[in-house]
């Protein structure tokens, strides 16, 4: 036990110990004060009333005085030792409290309290702790998941690039034009590595929040990402569909932007040729709401939840192909959750997924210090 739980337990120990000695002082004060007075009323030199004289011998004023005197001194080590006891079975939840919660901090997230019954304001306590203990192993065990994958997806083309340029410079027969097609391999491998790096920034500045609150129109934002995904879109055989209305809301245009270019993406890229994509923006009661449905592969319903995690792909990209790091949906979710939006996500049952994504209108988006 610690200095400062015995502290806190010798308090409660002497508050409830006056407490309890308090009213003990206080019923004898109420039973002398009126025989006190009953005694004072009777004359010198003269009998009580018969009916008092003829009972049994009872006890005097100065006896009763010196008996609550030396109960008043025996109550003293009582009290204090009651407030001890109180006190300790009160503070019992509290020690297990403190237990846990150091064994957590030496690395064991996985340690509950499970106080149960009685309930009271300390174990809801304990069981409010226990969900905090919950959402933090979880936190942590995302967190090193997501170090691990985020290793192995930089260590990939870092790894490629290495063998790519030792093949170059052990080739004794090199000439210009393969040292060239070498080169622009590893420009090709580096611009992977720094698509990455940028998601892997897009996705920490979504989780910590937004920091900015500016008026914006979902549509407008829409029609620049889709001007540069024309192309590409074309490319691939895609059709790109934009149903586009004013959509008002407020929060961080760089951040919304990247939404809507990982959304656009995300459907382009896992999609099938002459397949589709519909951007729709419009105001629905009070949000302002983004959609983008896709054609595609049937994708199952209890596979959508995961997709929207870091480094979750549909094994191996949906073609056989395997452009994308399984972040841009992440990125997508942090984005919604930081403006504190809506996200809902649905297979389609010809394939593909509609996502959509409920802004609060700009006159309600900003939070109430415009901050």
């Amino acid at each position: 036990m610690t200095l400062a739980r015995r502290s806190l337990q010798t308090r409660l120990a002497l508050a409830y110990a006056a407490g309890f000695y308090a009213a003990g002082v206080l019923v004898l004060v109420l039973v002398a004060v009126p025989l006190a007075g009953i005694d004072a009323a009777t004359p010198v030199g003269r009998p009580a009333a018969k009916v008092i004289t003829e009972s049994a011998p009872g006890i005097g004023l100065p006896r009763l005085l010196t008996g609550s005197a030396v109960a008043l001194i025996l109550l003293i080590p009582v009290a204090l030792a009651l407030g001890w006891l109180v006190s300790g079975r009160f503070l019992r939840p509290l020690r297990a409290i403190t237990a846990t919660a150091r064994t957590m901090s030496t690395g064991s997230l996985h340690r509950r309290l499970d106080l149960g019954e009685p309930m009271d304001e300390l174990t809801e306590l304990g069981h409010t702790l226990d969900d905090l203990f919950a959402r933090l192993q979880a936190s942590f065990d995302s967190q090193r998941h997501f170090v691990a994958n985020a290793s192995h997806e930089l260590r990939t083309p870092l790894a490629g690039l290495r063998t790519l340029l030792e093949v170059a410079v052990a080739d004794p027969d090199a000439d210009a034009d393969s040292l060239r097609a070498a080169c622009q391999e590893a420009l090709a491998l580096g611009g992977d590595q720094e698509r990455l790096v940028q998601a892997l920034l897009t996705l920490a500045t979504g989780e910590r929040g937004v920091t900015r609150w500016d008026t914006l129109d979902l549509a407008h934002l829409v029609e620049g990402v889709l001007a540069s995904r024309r192309r590409r879109a074309a490319e691939r055989g895609i059709d790109l569909v934009e149903r586009l209305t004013p959509a008002v809301t407020a929060g961080d245009p760089r951040l919304v932007e990247s939404l809507v270019a990982n959304l656009v993406d995300n459907a382009v890229r896992h999609n099938h040729p002459d397949g589709h994509v519909t951007v729709t923006t419009q105001t629905s009661g009070t949000q302002a709401a983004l959609t983008v449905a896709n054609s595609g592969p049937v994708i199952p319903d209890d596979q959508i939840e995961r997709l929207f995690h870091p480094f979750q792909k549909l094994a191996p990209d949906r073609h056989g192909r395997h452009d994308g790091h399984g972040l841009g949906l992440a990125i997508v979710d942090a984005v919604t959750r930081a403006h504190r939006a809506t996200l809902t996500a649905d297979a389609r049952p010809e394939g593909g997924l509609s996502i959509t994504v409920r802004f609060a209108q700009a006159s309600r988006g900003r939070p109430a210090d415009g901050r």
